[in-house]
């Protein structure tokens, strides 16, 4: 994909007026609900909401290392991360055997990470968990930027994906206090500011919008995260023109 493709619409800066501010309200609801008509359970976006189901349960990752593998590794060829010339088509879902011995070793709090806690413990603990998943999963030196942000996003669900599309996105409303090309704390300080400003519709979205069960095609009782919704406005908004949703 062209990396310098344009947002549909530019953001405006988040650290502007309350007209400002109900603008990006209105414009997050616009292009959560853009997303939102295409999860349905065989669309490839609902890969999201069965990896974040099914890693809930930390407990029984082990139990069954194949299927955990298998989940992991889906959600991410779904969301386009074994497309055209990456590393991981080389490898077999035993390569992603080492991140659920690593992600079924984590805290109970972890899962409880989200925009709204983002403290600054809670903010070393996701760059701590980038660096580690960053040397379980990457092969030499292959970019590592999108691809672990996914992993973290539908794991644990306390950061949204750094894609192409997410990152043009939220560069345009940075205006270059955040160029967003690394997982540190400028960015998700950033970020937090972000839902800080936009606090009303982001929490009304996640309090709205539920995963879909598997085995059902119900929805469940487990919310989208915060993060995730903020995740949905910038991958949306910054799609361009000509629909190719291309993630990488």
């Amino acid at each position: 994909m062209n990396e310098h493709a344009q947002p549909k619409q530019s953001a405006p800066n988040a650290t502007q007026s309350t007209v400002n501010q109900t603008m990006i309200r209105t414009d997050i609801e616009k292009r959560v609900e853009e997303f939102r008509t295409q999860l349905n359970p065989c669309d490839r976006y609902t890969s999201f909401d069965y990896c974040y189901n099914y890693f809930q349960r930390k407990d029984d990752l082990i139990k069954d290392i194949e299927k955990s593998s298998l989940t992991l590794g889906f959600y991410l060829a779904s969301w386009g991360m074994f497309r055209g010339s990456s590393f991981l088509l080389q490898k077999s879902i035993k390569h992603f055997e080492p991140i659920i011995h690593y992600i079924s070793m984590m805290d109970d709090s972890v899962w409880k990470i989200d925009v709204d806690t983002y403290s600054e413990q809670n903010i070393e603990t996701i760059i701590n968990i980038y660096h580690e998943i960053k040397k379980l999963l990457i092969v030499g030196k292959n970019a590592d930027l999108t691809l672990v942000t996914k992993v973290l996003l539908g794991v644990f669900g306390f950061i949204p994906a750094f894609d192409n599309y997410f990152t043009t996105t939220f560069r345009v409303i940075a205006d270059g206090q955040c160029g967003f090309r690394k997982v540190n704390k400028k960015s998700l300080a950033f970020i937090k500011k972000f839902y800080e400003v936009n606090r009303e519709a982001i929490d009304s979205l996640s309090s709205q919008i539920y995963t879909i069960d598997f085995s059902t095609g119900r929805k469940t009782n487990i919310n989208y995260s915060k993060a995730k919704i903020i995740d949905m406005y910038g991958f949306t908004s910054g799609l361009p023109a000509s629909g190719d949703d291309e993630t990488d």
